[in-house]
């Protein structure tokens, strides 16, 4: 890593580069509002790159949210609501499809796993609050008997992760503030080789609440079949 002065002048000249790069119409079409396509919540990880991995670089396509371990939830007053920015362009933007996504080795989810296992070292106020919303996730996968929980470290983690991608899809098919009509796709984002050789693949694991991925399949281009795996069954 170099030094700030460094940092700053990575980011000043990439920017830089990024508007070279642009065509002087490229925000002719959403200087008045956006209408974007799908709001992709993704786990706020540097290797895990919202927009390029959609390859969707048109400007109001893809409504961006992130945050610790990509949960749609947040909790006020002890209650879990829909997480405000994944829920903003849908109630105000004409958003009308969901993509929850995940990544192999989330440190969210392993941190939330050593808690659960009694293994965990305290944090940060702000990091420890996702953190421990996560931990009934965890809890609940490895009581339901999904996780093999006498496998390697790295096989139950991203089963945990496939675990909570299901459980946040099912949370924003459930909540009463997301219309019924809202598509809600999960997908883990695979940087680690864990589901195939593809480096940078989001392989789908679940289409509206189904899991089988025999029916999945069936619901997408035979040209995308290799995108359909799980870890779990």
């Amino acid at each position: 890593m170099g030094t700030d002065q460094d940092v700053l002048e990575d980011l000043l000249a990439g920017n830089q580069r990024h508007v070279a790069g642009l065509a002087d119409d490229h925000f002719a079409d959403v200087q008045d509002g956006q209408q974007p396509d799908v709001v992709s919540i993704c786990c706020s990880d540097s290797r895990v790159p919202q927009v390029d991995m959609w390859d969707a670089n048109e400007p109001g396509t893809v409504f961006t949210p992130s945050n610790i371990g990509n949960q749609v939830w947040d909790e006020v007053d002890g209650d879990q609501i829909v997480n405000g920015g994944l829920l903003y362009p849908i109630a105000h933007a004409g958003t009308e499809v969901a993509a929850v996504v995940g990544h192999t080795g989330c440190g969210a989810v392993t941190a939330a796993y050593n808690v659960a296992t009694g293994s965990d070292m305290p944090g940060p106020q702000g990091v420890d609050k996702w953190v421990d919303l996560l931990v009934p996730v965890v809890e609940e996968a490895i009581e339901s008997g999904q996780v093999d929980t006498d496998a390697d470290d790295e096989t139950v983690i991203n089963q945990l992760v496939e675990y909570n991608v299901d459980t946040q899809v099912q949370f924003l098919r459930e909540a009463a503030d997301v219309p019924d009509d809202i598509a809600v796709y999960g997908f883990v984002y695979d940087f680690q080789g864990i589901y195939g050789d593809d480096g940078g693949r989001t392989y789908l694991v679940n289409y509206d609440g189904e899991t089988e991925t025999d029916v999945i399949a069936e619901q997408i281009p035979d040209e995308y079949a290799d995108a359909v795996r799980r870890l779990l069954a």
